[in-house]
């Protein structure tokens, strides 16, 4: 049956009624940076479990998640019952700052230790970074499949492949500056893979459907450090796009979930995360968002535990931990993104 959806005149955002028709349900509010159309089987499936809640979807940017809890909270206002963002280092900040509620739930104590703050923060899904290739340019040879192997590549074919590579922007893309602030730690000769792509001309993007689109149709042959939940959908549907876990290392990073402190029905908050975390929940990630699950209690190819258990350690997924704020320093990111720009300008 389809989810029937009206849109909501009194706020931002898009309503979906209670199945039970009750005109004046409780309405669960959700903030999230996930684009509402890919967020609908979950919340199809929170609905027919919990047939007397309306949900009120919220989508807008990382930033502005954080931004008007914040600003909400502060002011003595209600905010969202539910905050769903890619921006870990913004969602671990609101926890750090008293600005999310303390969550036990049925599978807190079964969860990843590296994707749980103090039962309050919550890493809900498990997304690679990964580089991505167009099948066709790799026929008589294969594709890069680690940091050395890239270089080597972009020296090796030299002109042949100037301007034909893409990675984010790390001023714009706030998954592209995780991305390269892991790398710097991960990796102690990073730079040398930056002056690389510099030399071959990289592009920059902020979206990682302007690089796929680009791979997908020829136009680039490499893409670096690409959100892998994205590239699968696009490989799902696009042949010639090929995708590479590197296997000298691959950062993973996760959409974090969390109740704020000041939401207006924790309570509803509380019963969607855990919705979210249980395994009927983290099945529909996977199968129906095709994005990889986190729980232990979920099988099937698009998941950590059957990732984990092919690639061991060299998956290093980004822990739930106030480390992640230390690019928050705005001195520190200001550094990151200058030397960023200086190797690329070198070229």
């Amino acid at each position: 049956m389809l989810l029937a959806v009206i849109s909501c005149a009194f706020a931002e955002g898009t309503l979906f009624p209670a199945r039970g028709g009750k005109a004046d349900a409780a309405v669960l509010v959700v903030y999230s940076s996930l684009d509402e159309p890919l967020a609908r089987p979950m919340i199809a499936g929170f609905q027919a479990a919990n047939p007397d809640v309306a949900v009120r979807y919220e989508e807008m940017l990382t930033g502005e998640v954080h931004d008007r809890i914040v600003h909400e909270t502060d002011a003595g206002q209600k905010t969202a019952d539910f905050a769903f963002s890619s921006a870990m280092d913004l969602q671990v900040k609101l926890s750090n700052d008293g600005y999310a509620q303390r969550s036990d739930l049925p599978m807190s104590e079964h969860w990843p230790q590296w994707a749980n703050w103090r039962n309050t923060a919550y890493a809900l899904t498990f997304e690679p970074a990964v580089f991505v290739y167009h099948k066709p340019s790799f026929k008589d040879r294969k594709p890069p499949a680690s940091r050395a192997e890239f270089v080597e590549y972009l020296k090796s074919e030299g002109e042949a492949v100037y301007g034909r590579i893409g990675t984010y922007d790390i001023e714009r893309s706030g998954v592209g500056f995780l991305f390269m602030a892991r790398d710097q730690e991960q990796f102690g000769d990073i730079w040398t893979v930056i002056r690389a792509m510099g030399a071959a001309g990289v592009k920059l993007y902020s979206t990682s459907s302007a690089i796929l689109e680009r791979v997908a149709d020829g136009r680039f042959v490499l893409g670096y450090n690409i959100l892998g939940s994205y590239a699968a959908d696009w490989a799902s549907r696009n042949p010639n796009v090929g995708i590479v876990l590197p296997k000298d290392y691959t950062v993973v990073m996760s959409r974090i979930g969390l109740v704020p402190q000041a939401a207006a029905s924790p309570e509803l908050g509380r019963r969607y995360l855990a919705f979210f975390m249980s395994k009927q929940g983290q099945e529909i990630l996977s199968r129906e968002l095709q994005i990889a699950a986190v729980s232990p209690e979920v099988s099937g190819s698009n998941t950590a535990r059957t990732m984990r258990a092919l690639l061991g350690a060299q998956l290093k997924p980004v822990p739930v931990s106030p480390g992640l704020m230390v690019y928050l320093d705005q001195v520190k990111r200001a550094r990151l993104i200058a030397r960023w720009n200086d190797v690329l300008r070198m070229q």
